[in-house]
C-alpha cells in the first residue's frame, strides 16, 4: 500500500552535481544516440536469408523515424565468417554476401542525406587466418618479415611441443595454435586471443601500424564519420610473454583464475602502449574535414582506465560497460553512473552508455533472470528461462534511465522493439565459436543475433522476401514486429520514439546530472532520482509503488497509477520523466 506523500518542496531537496554541461555541443558525438546495425540480421534484400547492405539502405527510414543520430555498422568486410565477420580477410572490400563497395557508398550517401552519421567497425587486434598476410606467414620461414606481422613464437619443452605461454582464449581453450611448416614438420605457434581462425597481429611491427592507418584513410575517404574499434584494449602485448593462465569474460572484461580469484594484471589487456596507437589515429582523423570520431570497445578494471582512452588526444568515446553489467539495484546503479561520469568528466570526455549489443544476452531477457548483471554467455532451452514480462518492464525502465543521462548512448537493433533473446535455438544451428570452443558449456551469442521482425504477417516477419533466415526466428515474434507497434500508444517502439524526441528537445545529452535526495518515501536503496536540465528523472527499483505530487509527467516507461489529490503512483521497475509544478507566482 502507498500512503499519501507530502507536497514536494523544491527548497527541501538536496542535489549533488556530477558533471557540467559540455562546452562543445557542436561535436555531435558528445550527445549522439547511435544505433548498432548488425548487417547479418537487419534486413535481407535478395532473399538468401542473410542481411545485406542494400537491405540496410532500404530500411534507413526506420532509424530517422526512431530519432537516432547515427548508425554503427558491425563488420561487412570480406570474411570467411568464422566469427560473424570479426575475422576480416580484406579490410578494403565488402563481402559478396553483403553486397559491393558501391552498395557501401550508396548506404553512406543515403544515410548522410537523411541526416545520419555512419560509424563502421574496425577489427585491428586480429585478422582472419584467410587474410593474404597470414597465408604468406604460413608459407614463410620462422623469423621472416611475413611472420613478423603476427605473433609467432617457438614452443616450450622438447621439440617445442608446449605452447609458448599458458594464455587462454576469450572463446575458451588455449590461445596458441601450432603450425605445420613447409617441410611438413611441426613448427612455431601463433597467438589468437579469440578463435584459432583469428590470429593476432603484432603491433610492435611498423608495417602493421602503417597498414591499419591506411585502412582508416580508405574508409574516411569514402565518407564514414568514425570507427568503433573492436578489442581496443588488446593490441599491445607484454613482450616478455609471462604465463597468465586465466580467461577473460566477454564485454565485462572480468578475469578470474580457476579458483575464482583475481589473477592480477593481464599481460595482453590494457597495456600502456595502446594509447600511443590511438594518439596517432587521432591525428589521422583530425586531418579530415568534419567531426570524425573513434569509439573504444575496451575492457579495463576501473572507470578511470576506461576514461584514459578518451583523453583529448586519443579517442572520442569509450563504451561504459559498467551500466550494462551492473545488477538491477538502485544503490549499485547510482555508483556505476557516478563513477562513469566522474571519470569521463576528469578527461573532458562524454560518458558513452550502452545496455545491449551483439555480444550479450538481450536486456529484456537478461533483466528477467534471477541474477541481473551481465548474465550468462547465452541461454539455451535447457537453461533457466527469463521472466519475459519482468525483463521487458525492467529493460524499458533501464532505457529511459540511460537516455536521460548526460553523454552519448548506443542502442542495439531490436532494442527499440523490446526484442527478447532467442532462448530455445537448436544447438545444430548455432554458429558462435564460443559454443564450440567451450564444448557447448556456453550457448554463445547467437540468441541475440536473430534476424529482426519488421512485418507481423510477412514471410520471416518481413526480414527476407523468401522467408529464409540464417538463424530461425521464434514463432511468436509477430507481436514485436515494427508494423505491430508503430502508432500503438505504450508500445516499446513508441516509448523509445517519445524518449528520443524529448531527449533531443531538452538536450539531455549535453546536460548536467545532479542526484536528488529528500524526495518523500524515496530511499536510495529503492529509487534513483536525478535532475538533468529541467527534468526530474525517477526510476523506482523497489517492490512497491512510489507516490509523487506536484509533478507534470512528460514520459514514463510503463503505465502509472493515480492516487489522492493528484498523486502520481510510479510502480515498481518503472522510470518517469517529469517537471516539478510551481504556482503562477513562482513561474513568473
Amino acid at each position: 500500500m502507498t500512503t499519501t506523500s507530502p507536497a514536494l518542496d523544491p527548497e527541501a531537496l538536496t542535489t549533488t552535481t556530477l558533471v557540467h554541461p559540455a562546452t562543445a555541443e557542436a561535436q555531435w558525438w558528445r550527445s549522439a544516440v547511435i544505433y548498432q546495425v548488425y548487417p547479418r540480421s537487419f534486413a535481407d534484400s535478395d532473399g538468401d536469408g542473410l542481411g545485406d547492405l542494400p537491405g540496410i539502405t532500404a530500411r534507413l527510414g526506420h532509424l530517422t523515424r526512431l530519432g537516432v543520430d547515427a548508425l554503427w555498422l558491425s563488420p561487412f568486410y570480406t570474411s570467411p565468417q568464422r566469427d560473424a565477420g570479426y575475422d576480416v580477410a580484406d579490410y578494403r572490400s565488402v563481402d559478396p554476401r553483403f553486397g559491393t563497395l558501391a552498395d557501401a557508398d550508396a548506404l553512406i550517401e543515403k544515410a548522410h542525406r537523411l541526416g545520419l552519421r555512419v560509424i563502421v567497425d574496425l577489427v585491428p587486434n586480429h585478422t582472419s587466418s584467410e587474410h593474404a598476410w597470414f597465408q604468406a606467414a604460413l608459407a614463410a620461414a620462422p623469423g621472416s618479415p611475413e611472420r613478423a606481422r603476427y605473433v609467432f613464437r617457438d614452443g616450450k619443452g622438447p621439440g617445442g611441443e608446449q605452447p609458448p605461454t599458458n594464455w587462454r582464449s576469450v572463446f575458451g581453450g588455449p590461445a596458441w595454435s601450432r603450425v605445420t611448416e613447409a617441410d611438413g614438420r611441426p613448427g612455431q605457434w601463433y597467438l589468437h586471443l579469440f578463435d584459432a581462425t583469428q590470429p593476432d597481429l603484432n603491433w610492435e611491427n611498423d608495417e602493421v601500424r602503417a597498414e591499419l592507418e591506411s585502412v582508416l584513410r580508405f574508409w574516411l575517404d569514402r565518407g564514414v564519420d568514425g570507427f568503433r574499434v573492436d578489442v581496443a584494449h588488446g593490441l599491445v602485448k607484454d613482450q616478455s610473454f609471462p604465463d597468465w593462465g586465466h580467461r577473460t569474460d566477454m564485454v565485462s572484461g572480468d578475469d578470474e583464475d580457476d579458483a575464482g580469484h583475481d589473477p592480477g594484471p593481464s599481460p595482453y589487456w590494457d597495456q600502456p602502449g595502446v594509447h600511443d596507437i590511438y594518439r596517432r589515429w587521432h591525428q589521422v582523423l583530425a586531418g579530415y574535414d568534419g567531426d570524425r570520431c573513434l569509439v573504444a570497445e575496451a575492457w579495463a578494471d576501473t572507470p578511470e582506465k576506461i576514461a584514459a582512452y578518451t583523453r583529448p588526444d586519443e579517442m572520442q568515446q569509450a563504451f561504459n560497460f559498467d551500466y550494462l553489467t551492473t545488477p538491477w539495484d538502485a544503490t549499485r546503479l547510482r555508483e556505476a553512473i557516478t563513477d562513469g561520469l566522474t571519470a569521463s568528466d576528469a578527461v573532458g570526455a562524454p560518458c558513452t552508455w550502452v545496455m545491449s549489443n551483439h555480444d550479450v544476452v538481450r536486456a529484456s531477457s537478461r533483466l528477467g533472470l534471477p541474477e541481473t548483471g551481465k548474465g550468462p554467455n547465452g541461454i539455451g532451452a535447457d537453461d533457466p528461462q527469463p521472466d519475459a514480462e519482468l525483463g521487458l518492464r525492467r529493460a524499458r525502465a533501464a532505457a529511459l534511465l540511460m537516455l536521460a543521462l548526460p553523454g552519448s548512448a548506443y542502442l542495439y537493433q531490436g532494442e527499440e522493439l523490446g526484442l527478447p533473446e532467442h532462448t530455445t535455438l537448436p544447438d545444430e544451428v548455432r554458429e558462435d565459436p564460443a559454443f564450440f570452443r567451450t564444448g557447448a558449456a556456453e550457448k554463445g551469442r547467437d540468441g541475440c543475433r536473430v534476424p529482426l521482425p519488421w512485418e507481423a504477417d510477412a514471410p520471416a516477419f518481413g526480414f527476407s522476401p523468401t522467408g529464409a533466415t540464417w538463424l530461425p526466428q521464434p514463432a511468436d515474434w509477430g507481436g514485436f514486429a515494427v508494423d505491430a507497434q508503430k502508432g500503438v500508444p505504450g508500445s516499446t517502439y513508441e516509448t523509445y520514439r517519445t524518449a528520443l524526441r524529448l531527449r533531443r528537445d531538452f538536450r539531455l545529452g549535453t546536460g548536467s546530472l545532479a542526484w536528488v535526495d529528500g524526495l518523500p518515501d524515496c530511499t536510495a536503496e529503492r529509487v534513483l532520482a536525478f535532475t538533468n536540465r529541467e527534468l526530474l528523472v525517477l526510476a523506482n527499483l523497489g517492490a512497491e509503488a512510489v507516490a509523487l505530487r506536484d509533478v507534470e509527467v512528460l514520459h514514463a516507461s510503463g503505465p502509472l497509477g493515480g492516487g489522492l489529490d493528484g498523486e502520481v503512483l510510479v510502480p515498481h521497475d518503472t522510470t518517469v520523466w517529469a517537471r516539478l509544478r510551481r504556482d503562477d507566482a513562482e513561474r513568473d
